[in-house]
């Protein structure tokens, strides 16, 4: 049985990787840090088939450990400080936590699992201010968040390992994926579940930032599946995960709100506090390298991403309504 290790299992990608795995046969391990109350809602209904072991992608000597507990096959990093917002309120912890920290998985394997295959997960913040659109593994990075940064130096990190040390190391340089797992936190998810919220009634306002923002939005079980594909490659090799098309904040609010048969022009407002100190305008992927050599392509459209969020939103409020009850 193939052993697979995860680090941020947590979060909505390593919960839906989790699953996947299992399903493949694999025995999944999770990297879980040390917490005063565990978040572990998105896991809860396989926490009986996988095995957590406490560490801190801080803390090497902690990764060391797990690695010598494990002694995976594939390693797939995902865990970081990954709200863009908050990276500019906590520069020094992102650039430990999501670049350092990738330092330390790929240490880690070094010194005790050199033959494990390793997945980064890179990101499209990496381009940033972006020079040409699509964007594809070519064109060059240029940052405008801390985020941004510390993954552009965890993705070079990987490379400069497997180049250096003949490691099985690769970075997919993912661009906004979503799901009914996302946090409440990220303007997507805060979308679906206002949206859940004014329709039952339970909120009158939904207040965004930048509408005019546009992304290359997926679905991430569609993008977790581009992960394990690319550690069953003969060969590690960087990918772009992308679905190709762009739409704006607006346009995410709007098709949420039809979902409900609601015009989102009437229940929105601007508040400045949402914007970033240095936004980035437009990303947009070019996954034809993926789709060429490994055949993965997105399954889920923009329209329906929308519509399950919004669905389990609605669900989730509905149920605690009737509880409450």
């Amino acid at each position: 049985m193939r052993k697979a290790l995860i680090s941020g299992i947590t979060g909505m990608d390593g919960s839906h990787l989790a699953e996947l795995l299992l399903n493949k046969g694999y025995k999944v391990y999770g990297i879980a840090r040390r917490t005063s109350t565990p978040i572990l809602w998105r896991i809860e209904h396989i926490l009986d088939k996988i095995e957590l072991i406490s560490a801190d992608i801080c803390d090497l000597a902690s990764l060391i450990d797990v690695f010598k507990q494990v002694k995976p096959d594939e390693v797939y990093h995902l865990a970081a400080m990954s709200f863009v917002k908050t990276s500019w309120e906590q520069p020094l912890y992102t650039s430990d936590c999501t670049g350092l920290g990738t330092t330390r998985i790929l240490e880690a394997a070094r010194n005790v699992s050199p033959n494990a295959k390793i997945y980064n997960a890179a990101s499209s913040e990496m381009f940033g201010k972006v020079v040409e659109s699509p964007q594809n593994e070519n064109t060059p990075f240029h940052p405008r968040s801390p985020y941004g940064v510390a993954k552009a130096y965890g993705y070079y990190m990987t490379r400069v390992y497997r180049e250096s040390y003949n490691m099985f190391c690769c970075s997919g340089i993912l661009f906004n994926h979503e799901s009914e797992r996302r946090g409440i936190e990220f303007v997507t998810r805060k979308i679906t579940d206002s949206v859940a919220r004014i329709k039952l009634g339970l909120l009158d306002k939904l207040k965004l930032g930048n509408l005019d923002a546009k992304r290359d939005w997926g679905y991430a079980k569609d993008y977790v599946r581009a992960m394990y594909m690319m550690l069953q490659n003969d060969k590690p090799v960087d990918y772009v995960v992308a679905t190709g098309e762009t739409h704006t904040v607006r346009e995410f609010c709007a098709l949420a709100f039809e979902h409900v048969g609601l015009d989102y022009r009437n229940y929105t407002t601007f508040d400045p506090q949402f914007s970033r100190p240095a936004d980035v305008e437009i990303l947009q992927g070019d996954y034809t390298k993926i789709r060429t050599e490994l055949g993965w392509k997105p399954e889920v459209s923009f329209k329906e991403l929308i519509q399950i969020m919004v669905d389990a939103d609605l669900n989730r409020w509905e149920d605690s309504n009737a509880k409450a009850v």
